[in-house]
């Protein structure tokens, strides 16, 4: 397949360097090298070099699999990049534990220049943060770790339901393949959108992706737990697709409904209007993705009522409209009935 090309700007390729911490995770590390190292100039040139290095002399850097690999360059390595890109790494120790570089890894990082543009793919942007440099941004990480990051950094704006944020010269992705989403973006803001597009193609990943990370946390429907309030928790989930209302869940618990909505909140966190609203958009997703229902039929058996309602509460909720997260997740076994989808599923 030829080469996307682009005029040349100048001949010294964007250096890019990838810095490779003990316990990284050989897939994301790859990323930027597979991303960042395809795209040409005019010429045929480079528009990117990409260099890993350690935060200590070349050698061996353990990773979370069972292999090491070799790295190639010392930390000084940092001094010569335009862009700096932390993948993941399960090691991260005081770093990940109490928001505190170590030594080692703070000397590394002195070496970056004033103004070079810092990246992080999933927990790496712990190394940002605890470095100081999200003093005051907003940031992403891994969904599984948004809530320990905000408490251990309360001063970093921590977003956990989209994929990437762009805060100009601090980028910082979800979790593992959300790096090759902030790859191409970045590449889209350098290069424009069809140097990214044909990356994206060749590489047969999405040149944009629909949503953010809402989507894949799953959020099983819980089993009713003993409390004041399970009865009518229990009682509601058997009946979603009916209209369900506040006074009906109270007389399942004998409480007046202004009892009931204090303890119910309590209890679930939410109130009881929020609750159902949850329940409903998971009873949605499950269907989406394990059934060749219509969107018509799943609104109504989630109890949104009509395709519309549901459209809106998925894309509130999950950044994403019901077609687009069955594209996204629906299971091979829905395949032989989707012609009795047909035109629904455009809703």
């Amino acid at each position: 397949m030829p080469q996307e090309t682009v005029p040349a700007d100048h001949h010294r390729p964007h250096r890019v360097v990838v810095l490779a911490l003990d316990g990284l995770i050989p897939f994301e590390l790859g990323i930027p090298h597979r991303i960042f190292g395809r795209p040409k100039d005019a010429a045929g040139r480079p528009l990117y070099e990409v260099v890993t290095c350690s935060v200590r002399p070349p050698g061996p850097v353990a990773t979370d699999a069972d292999f090491a690999l070799m790295v190639d360059h010392g930390p000084e390595t940092l001094a010569t990049a335009d862009t700096v890109v932390v993948p993941a790494s399960y090691e991260l120790g005081p770093v990940f534990e109490r928001g505190v570089l170590t030594e080692e890894l703070a000397a590394a990082l002195a070496h970056i220049r004033p103004g070079t543009r810092l990246t992080s793919i999933c927990t790496g942007v712990y190394v940002l943060a605890a470095a100081g440099f999200l003093d005051g941004r907003r940031a992403t990480t891994h969904w599984a770790e948004a809530d320990h990051m905000q408490k251990l950094f309360p001063r970093v704006r921590v977003d956990p339901d989209v994929l990437f944020v762009d805060d100009g010269d601090v980028l910082t992705s979800a979790g593992v393949a959300a790096g090759i989403d902030l790859c191409l973006h970045i590449l889209r803001r350098d290069h424009g959108t069809a140097v990214a597009n044909h990356v994206a193609r060749y590489t047969v990943v999405p040149p944009h992706r629909d949503g953010g990370q809402a989507q894949y946390i799953a959020r099983p429907v819980p089993d009713p737990q003993q409390s004041s309030t399970a009865s009518a928790r229990a009682w509601a989930l058997a009946r979603l697709h009916e209209p369900i209302q506040l006074r009906d869940m109270a007389a399942q618990e004998s409480m007046s409904v202004r009892t009931f909505t204090r303890r119910f909140r309590e209890e679930a966190g939410v109130s009881p209007g929020q609750w159902l609203t949850q329940q409903r958009v998971e009873r949605a997703r499950h269907l989406l993705e394990s059934s060749a229902l219509s969107v018509d039929r799943i609104a109504h058996d989630a109890g949104f009522g009509t395709a519309q309602s549901m459209r809106q509460h998925l894309q509130t909720a999950l950044g994403v409209t019901p077609t687009a997260y069955r594209r996204t997740f629906r299971t091979e076994s829905g395949t032989a009935a989707e012609a009795e989808s047909g035109a629904a599923l455009r809703t």
